[in-house]
């Protein structure tokens, strides 16, 4: 036979329990020394990553190159799909240690967007390999790696 009254109560004593754990969560300062949420990391998908001495109006390379002349600006045309606020960073690096540059750019829409970097040095770049890695929200999606001679 099935009592209602035994039923309201199992229920309460159900989320009683429930509760006093939430409350136990709150500290009564107002402030938390517990360590701040990891938030879910952002997805890029990478589509093409070119690299080359110049860009046209619609920031994509004109002409796809691995090798550049130490005076050359280089190029990085980025094309992916990613979320709103996502932050790209390019980190270009010469002999794969030494960082040479580094800079970043916000999506500002989801949607397929093209992003541009570029490195330039008006004394000229030193010959020998160099690499563009492409990072999103921090994890690498992407790297190219060329050459100036």
């Amino acid at each position: 036979m099935h009592n209602p009254m035994v039923c309201r109560y199992a229920g309460v004593l159900i989320l009683l329990p429930l509760l006093f754990l939430a409350g136990c969560q709150r500290e009564e300062s107002g402030t938390s020394s517990a360590a701040p949420l990891a938030l879910a990391p952002a997805t890029f998908q990478l589509i093409t990553l070119d690299l080359g001495n110049s860009i046209g109006a619609d920031r994509r390379v004109v002409a796809s190159a691995t090798s550049f002349a130490p005076g050359d600006t280089i190029y990085a045309s980025v094309i992916g799909k990613g979320s709103a606020g996502l932050s790209l960073k390019a980190r270009w690096s010469y002999q794969n240690s030494q960082v040479v540059s580094e800079s970043s750019q916000n999506l500002m829409a989801p949607e397929i967007s093209v992003v541009e970097f570029h490195i330039a040095k008006p004394t000229g770049w030193p010959k020998g390999r160099y690499k563009v890695e492409i990072l999103a929200n921090g994890a690498p999606v992407g790297a190219r790696e060329f050459e100036v001679r």
